[in-house]
């Protein structure tokens, strides 16, 4: 029986890596790991957290076909490699790929059976609070961040499912009960 392929996006900082390690307790849900061209956050691991691979590799990755979606975000080029994926799905696992909204849109042009989520902020003011909690940009790319959020919040409708996060068990209770339909 063939997995179901899921996409969660939303905008930087509404929790969605967190809602991804709470997940991985469900052993039916493989975790696509990203490749990027942006440097290790403090604490990273390469292949846990993303590929770090530099520009040239990405470019490489993009012209033999080894992405399923990619976009620069940010500064930097994010991409889905397509391979761990493939192999999830024909084995009958789900596959949540944790990706920002051009992602989105490029599978859902790709793969028009995959499940779209959106996951919501409870309020702006939420949002904002938990970008700045995480005191790791200046205020400047607080303000491009922000700005970008609003921009992200408004393609809401583009998506299958839109949750909010007010609890994180509630979310991911969510994705486990839309995984389960669809499959």
């Amino acid at each position: 029986m063939q997995g179901q392929l899921l996409v969660l996006s939303g905008p930087g900082g509404v929790g969605k890596s967190t809602i991804v390690n709470e997940l991985k307790k469900y052993p039916d849900f493989l975790f696509s790991v990203s490749a990027t061209t942006r440097s290790p956050r403090n604490g990273e691991i390469d292949g846990e957290a993303y590929h770090f691979v530099s520009e040239v590799e990405f470019e490489r990755m993009i012209k033999d076909g080894e992405f399923l979606e990619w976009a620069n975000f940010a500064g930097h080029k994010y991409g889905t490699p397509a391979l761990p994926v493939e192999d999830a799905l024909a084995s009958g696992k789900n596959a949540l790929l944790e990706i920002e909204i051009e992602g989105a849109r490029q599978i859902r042009r790709s793969r028009p059976e995959a499940l779209l989520i959106f996951l919501q902020p409870p309020s702006f003011e939420a949002l904002e609070e938990r970008i700045r909690g995480r005191k790791t940009d200046s205020e400047e790319r607080i303000q491009a961040r922000l700005s970008l959020a609003r921009e992200e919040m408004a393609a809401a409708p583009e998506f299958d499912h839109v949750v909010v996060n007010h609890r994180v068990e509630e979310v991911v209770a969510a994705l486990v009960s839309l995984a389960a339909r669809k499959a």
